[in-house]
């Protein structure tokens, strides 16, 4: 098993009204192909730095970040898009779905940005789309949905590429208990398919969906447990 994202030593300072601020003061994590891993933390305790080291948004101060066989640490702007567009899947707490476009064009986005829609590409996205349960909506638009069907969309998105991994970012943070519970059974059943998984949550009842939960404070790793009840 190979690995999706290692994080080794990895420091990020930033300067904030005069202050520099030590979000993170060497964190090393391995997420291995196939894992489902919750980062969790109090607000201020790295998770967002994390979140954007992870997902190429930054560089890190010091330490390496590979990406599958990728180090990443050191590479420029141009480089780092390219790896977010075809290495990473991306679902945020709002779908960020475009209002104008259908189901399948939204599932496309990803692949209209690198020039890379075809008939075949278009083929897999109806097959995302029906793997998150929206085959029948293909020609709807995001008002036409629901909370969940939106979020459903954008995880079919983040999957059109084969990333390293979903990186998703409090997926369920604006959705009720009942579809929180149903956007979390896709992603267990996902993982359980293969797909490697990093969820970013303030919500136990979130993270405890993962196989294991790591623990930010104060731009440290405190802790870091293997949850034997995930679903798997």
């Amino acid at each position: 098993m190979g690995i999706a994202a290692k994080l080794i030593d990895v420091k990020k300072e930033y300067v904030l009204k005069g202050e520099t601020v030590r979000a993170l003061r060497g964190v090393s994590l391995e997420v291995p192909e196939g894992d489902f891993v919750a980062i969790m933390g109090a607000s201020g305790s790295g998770k967002s730095t994390m979140l954007n080291l992870l997902g190429c948004l930054d560089r890190p101060t010091s330490g390496t970040i590979w990406l599958g066989k990728d180090n990443v640490s050191e590479l420029n702007d141009y480089h780092l898009s390219n790896i977010r567009a075809s290495r990473i899947g991306f679902v945020f707490q709002s779908s960020n779905l475009i209002q104008q476009l259908t189901v399948l064009e939204n599932i496309e986005v990803p692949l209209f940005y690198q020039g890379n829609v075809s008939r075949k590409s278009r083929r897999r996205c109806v097959e995302l789309a029906e793997l998150v349960g929206l085959g029948d909506r293909l020609g709807h638009r995001p008002t036409q949905l629901s909370g969940g069907q939106q979020q459903r969309v954008a995880i079919a998105r983040s999957l059109v590429n084969d990333p390293y991994f979903i990186l998703a970012d409090e997926p369920t943070g604006n959705l009720d208990s009942v579809t929180t519970e149903e956007i979390l059974q896709l992603l267990d059943r996902l993982n359980r398919e293969g797909k490697t998984i990093i969820l970013v949550t303030h919500e136990n009842d979130v993270g405890n969906r993962a196989k294991r939960v790591v623990w930010l404070k104060d731009g440290n790793v405190e802790s870091e447990v293997v949850n034997h009840t995930a679903h798997g």
